[in-house]
């Protein structure tokens, strides 16, 4: 293998930058080209790709965000747009591909890799929904934005003596929801992955005010729901002040934390080494802290669930 090309597809992820920043200096150290492809399979299609070399990538492993920027594209889904992206491979000479993104990019991967064109998927995403790995790339920073987000609106909440609702990404997983609740001591965690009685919300929050509580966090995963509707049901249900947070899209952006940025060199590294190796079809990822990689057919087939103990421990910790 001569040629590989990166590119990074779907929502971005605080990481992504210091994923292609090992895959562009790993395959170089190793004598192989890289190019980047801009705007994901997009960019594919319109042959929007460029040649990277070391100082390509200099200086980019604490910015936020992509460099080689993303988007989405219903096009390539198709079987002509999968055949204009091999088209432009081949018109590049690239041998194989390193894939940063979720499992929607993954399929994608997938697909090229039927049709001749070995391709290494690498898990970017700051929903950490990706079957095969503990974490992805983006999960840990968004995770510390949520949480430091949390801890001001506790303030105000503490200060006016209300319930605030706080409506965090995670499209259907409940990770960033359940993880941020716990380390914020939130006193209910609404995640896609349990049907949470609203009854036993509302029943929750009089006990706690009953005893002379002053305030409450709820934290609601945005797969359950609005957090405008979950706090207005709250209002009418216990009578109690309620605001309402949406943090949208400051989780997606920001520095990314260290254990993201050693997250993301060593799974951009373990990627090229496995493409060059010829292996093809494969996703990496990491469990108890080793690196792995798993067939990325069987992991599209998987169903993401979140810790159950973790959950069962923050209902026991808010009582």
């Amino acid at each position: 293998m001569k040629k590989i090309g990166v590119l990074t597809s779907g929502g971005d992820a605080p990481g992504m930058n210091a994923a292609i920043r090992a895959v562009v200096r790993k395959a170089i150290y190793h004598d192989v080209e890289v190019y980047g492809i801009k705007y994901g399979y997009q960019g594919l299609i319109e042959g929007n790709i460029e040649k990277m070399e070391l100082g390509s990538v200099g200086d980019i492993i604490q910015r936020g965000g992509t460099k080689l920027y993303s988007a989405r594209c219903e096009e390539f889904k198709t079987e002509k747009g999968q055949q204009k992206g091999i088209e432009q491979l081949k018109k590049h000479g690239i041998d194989g591909l390193v894939v940063i993104g979720g499992d929607g990019s993954f399929r994608g991967a997938e697909k090229l890799t039927e049709k001749g064109y070995p391709c290494i998927g690498v898990p970017g995403t700051i929903d950490n929904d990706i079957p095969g790995t503990d974490f992805t790339i983006g999960f840990d920073t968004a995770l510390n934005t949520i949480i430091e987000a949390i801890d001001k609106i506790r303030d105000t909440a503490t200060s006016h003596e209300r319930t605030y609702v706080i409506e965090v990404m995670g499209r259907d997983a409940g990770d960033l929801a359940l993880w941020a609740g716990l380390a914020d001591g939130a006193e209910t965690i609404l995640v896609p992955e349990r049907n949470e009685d609203f009854e036993d919300v509302v029943q929750r929050l009089k006990r706690g005010h009953e005893r002379g509580k002053k305030h409450s966090i709820i934290i609601v995963a945005e797969g359950v729901g609005s957090g405008f509707d979950f706090g207005q049901r709250i209002k009418e249900a216990t009578d109690l002040e309620t605001r309402v947070t949406v943090l949208g899209h400051t989780q997606r952006g920001g520095s990314p934390t260290a254990a993201d940025r050693v997250l993301a060199s060593r799974l951009g590294a373990k990627a090229v080494d496995i493409l060059i190796s010829g292996k093809a079809g494969r996703m990496v990822g990491i469990q108890n802290n080793k690196l792995v990689d798993h067939d990325i057919i069987e992991v599209l087939d998987q169903k993401h669930s979140i810790d159950m103990e973790m959950y069962q421990l923050s209902q026991e910790l808010s009582i």
